[in-house]
């Protein structure tokens, strides 16, 4: 029998509450027919709430040693619990990248801001050089000669 960890709706309309139940794959969510409750979940308490989830930790490492899954959710709350390793993140594929041409565009871009500012430095840097460089004074001419009339 291919059993599941998951959870099962309880609460009013608009007020969940939720059981996290081992029961048999091929069941129903709220079918009725589980194996065991082995937690809690108030989705309507803060997130920092300890109440929040409730988990009995025992059960569930020996439902897991018995070969139960865990849903998607339950395997976050054992990830919170340290139970388990959290899933690795899966490499994106190329559609989250820009087009070719906006990268190309975007490279441009780039390189002409870049090759201002070098210009703007090179500037600055002769400015300033002129700036600190003595200021050379044009030696006296000397004085004219005194023709004798």
């Amino acid at each position: 029998m291919a059993t599941v960890i998951r959870l099962a709706r309880y609460g009013a309309k608009k007020r969940p509450y939720y059981h996290v139940v081992v029961t048999d794959s091929r069941n129903a969510r709220n079918s009725g027919a589980i194996l065991e409750t082995v937690g809690k979940y108030n989705p309507m308490l803060a997130k920092n709430d300890e109440k929040r989830v409730v988990l009995n930790i025992e059960r569930i490492k020996d439902w897991m040693s018995k070969g139960a899954k865990p849903s998607d959710r339950v395997y976050k709350f054992l990830v919170n619990a340290k139970l388990v390793d959290a899933k690795p993140i899966p490499n994106q594929t190329k559609k989250n990248q820009p087009s070719e041409k906006t990268q190309q565009k975007a490279k441009d871009k780039a390189d002409k801001l870049a090759k201002i500012a070098e210009e703007k430095a090179a500037a600055e840097a002769a400015a300033k050089a002129a700036a600190e460089a003595p200021a050379e004074t044009p030696a006296e001419e000397p004085a004219p000669e005194a023709t004798a009339e």
